[in-house]
């Protein structure tokens, strides 16, 4: 999961999650406030590229992004692409092709996203990364991953996602209450985030994400931070 390079005010929750998390930094990073705005794609290692010469269009082609985050091209050579948006690779592209074109005009698009995956950890049946074909819930991607165990807490599910600037948000989800259908909502995922069931109060949060996203995941983190669980009016317990 090239696809971020991501670090954390405190967070408010929507109602609807029954609950409020905080996030306590003790350094530069921080949590920032949850936005449900679709953030911009990232371009993975799987992922196919079609990049068109609108001049010379004979050098047009689909390419696919290497395990090592490149993309071979007849006009550019290779070209790190991995972690970039269409808009920065697109960038990249048209500037390596100088040294064969005088003036490349180049447009670039995602032909297949199989690179794009999210990761899910914690109480289900089997944790780690799973494709994410196209923006389905948080619901969905727990059930790629075998479902929930026996101590899952389906009401308190952590989502932490890439915000701008590379610095992650991160809200809880009441999986119960959206399955039950008594007004919670799932949400949809975006490639890159990160799903946590966890078995029992939300501090359990912090020993994960100490254990497994900072050494797994690219997040920029240079300091230590605590999440604390808090009500929020109307919420049941």
């Amino acid at each position: 999961m090239r696809a971020g390079r991501r670090a954390l005010p405190a967070l408010l929750l929507a109602g609807c999650t029954g609950h409020e998390i905080t996030a306590s930094p003790r350094g530069a990073g921080r949590f920032l406030p949850w936005s449900d705005a679709t953030p911009e794609y990232r371009i993975a290692a799987g992922d196919r590229l079609r990049v068109q010469y609108l001049l010379t269009p004979e050098l047009n082609e689909v390419a696919l992004v290497a395990p090592d985050g490149q993309v071979a091209l007849r006009a550019a050579g290779r070209v790190e692409v991995a972690g970039r948006s269409v808009t920065e690779a697109e960038r990249a592209v048209a500037l390596a092709s100088r040294r064969f074109l005088t003036e490349p005009l180049v447009t670039l698009g995602i032909e297949e996203a199989a690179g794009s995956v999210v990761l899910v950890g914690g109480q289900v049946r089997n944790p780690g990364q799973h494709p994410l074909p196209a923006r389905r819930g948080a619901l969905e991607a727990v059930i790629r991953a075998g479902g929930f165990t026996d101590e899952a807490r389906l009401g308190e599910v952590v989502l932490i996602r890439r915000g701008p600037g590379e610095l992650p948000m991160l809200r809880t989800l009441d999986l119960r209450g959206f399955v039950s259908g008594t007004g919670a909502e799932d949400v949809p995922l975006a490639a890159g985030d990160i799903v946590f069931v966890p078995r029992s109060r939300i501090a359990e949060v912090n020993l994960w994400i100490d254990q497994y996203v900072n050494r797994l995941v690219p997040f920029s983190r240079s300091f230590s931070y605590s999440v604390n669980r808090l009500p929020t009016a109307g919420a049941a317990f």
